[in-house]
């Protein structure tokens, strides 16, 4: 049984950056789950948000943050810099590590497009990742290196309509090595808009979360 969602807070991460982030904690939390949006998005995602809402339900703390500063997010080269999203995931790792309501809770990442690259990145020279979604991700801006290194089980979820995406996932996914499925969500386009597509990215990602974040009911 999951238990009760407390008040979402405003946080900051980052000494001098100030990287601004939304963080929920329910009861008897499981996990944390941290939010690798995409291409300029952010901690206002409202699709990332939905799923947030549901991975809370479930019993899993959130973690939405801004990888870029305002400043950053003016050149849009950072918005495509694997290497600097990647380093944002792993300060916000070990920020969450040095909280008290958040330091005994096992780490997960949730990327979406270019923040399933960045995930995966992160995730691959982090052993304290148990585990990645990504969501229309782009597991291939992650690098060979990275897929090759891979140890957390991961979670591939792609629109069946997405097409290029959904290639681009099948051969990241011939370069890993680490416990990994494809899942192809049927009449989806990359945004998961159609009705009922984006529910079916919650209940798979919530499943596989919960499988390797301490178990479902």
């Amino acid at each position: 049984m999951s238990g009760a969602v407390s008040p979402t807070r405003e946080v900051q991460i980052g000494d001098g950056l100030g990287l601004g982030a939304f963080l929920t904690v329910p009861a008897s939390a499981r996990g944390l789950v941290i939010f690798a949006h995409g291409s300029g998005s952010g901690r206002m995602s409202p699709r990332n948000n939905h799923v947030a809402a549901r991975l809370q339900a479930a019993g899993l703390a959130t973690l939405l943050l801004d990888l870029l500063t305002p400043a950053e997010e003016a050149d849009r080269r950072n918005v495509f810099d694997i290497a600097l999203l990647a380093s944002r995931l792993r300060l916000a790792v070990d920020w969450a590590a040095a909280r008290p309501e958040t330091a005994a809770l096992p780490p997960a990442y949730f990327g979406a497009s270019t923040g399933g690259g960045a995930a995966i990145r992160a995730a691959a020279r982090d052993p304290r990742i148990v585990a990645v979604v990504s969501r229309g991700g782009r597991p291939d801006l992650a690098g060979t290196a990275a897929l090759a290194l891979l140890d957390a089980p991961t979670l591939l979820i792609v629109g069946s309509l997405d097409e290029v995406v959904l290639d681009l996932n099948r051969a990241a996914a011939a370069e890993m090595h680490c416990p990994h499925e494809l899942a192809i969500v049927p009449g989806a386009t990359h945004l998961f808009e159609e009705p009922g597509t984006l529910d079916k990215v919650v209940e798979l990602a919530t499943a596989w979360f919960l499988d390797h974040l301490g178990g479902r009911d």
